[in-house]
């Protein structure tokens, strides 16, 4: 009787490790059945075959996250590509917005910026961290909320991003202040 605890802990423990190999392998199946169609679904409505196979192996990613809870795996993967799918595309549609917005105000103001290249040249000449924050909010009349989600950044560090480059810009101006005024 001593021996029985032991065993059915053996047992247990083979248990578990043969359906986490049986879970395995029938995710292993699925991903070879349905990656290339779910890949392929996705390129067409991205028009990009790097997103389109991101999107399908973050659906994948996701649905081993939740594998034992997921009654129908290949309608999760379709349904979880889809929203990655929308995400992507009103990630794109702010890109466009923000571009369109920097395009026109280029078109409007073209004498401004000639007629006083040095701010121009001293936005330039920021460090790219720093660059564009400051071209997305000042230029693109961006919030701080659009600007960090377009950067991948917190909102909290485009703040100090836009503060130092405020600060660099002021001590930059300070020796041309006569210049200027």
């Amino acid at each position: 009787m001593n021996d029985w605890p032991a065993a059915v802990s053996t047992s247990a423990t083979g248990v578990r490790g043969a359906v986490i190999r049986r879970d395995e392998r029938a995710a292993s199946e699925l991903f070879e059945a349905v990656y290339p169609r779910l890949a392929g679904w996705c390129r067409r409505l991205v028009d990009d075959d790097g997103t389109a196979h991101e999107i399908a192996a973050e659906a994948f990613t996701r649905l081993w996250a939740r594998w034992t809870r997921v009654e129908e795996p290949g309608g999760f993967l379709y349904v979880t590509a889809a929203n990655l799918v929308r995400d992507h595309w009103r990630k794109m549609e702010r890109e466009r917005r923000a571009l369109r917005r920097v395009t026109t105000e280029q078109s409007l103001r073209p004498q401004a910026e000639a007629a006083d290249p040095s701010v121009r040249l001293l936005v330039q000449s920021l460090p790219e961290r720093l660059r564009n924050p400051v071209l997305l909010y000042y230029y693109a009349d961006l919030p701080v909320r659009e600007v960090a989600a377009l950067l991948g950044r917190n909102e909290g560090t485009v703040k100090a991003d836009l503060h130092a480059a405020r600060e660099l810009l002021r001590a930059r101006l300070e020796g041309h202040h006569d210049r200027i005024s």
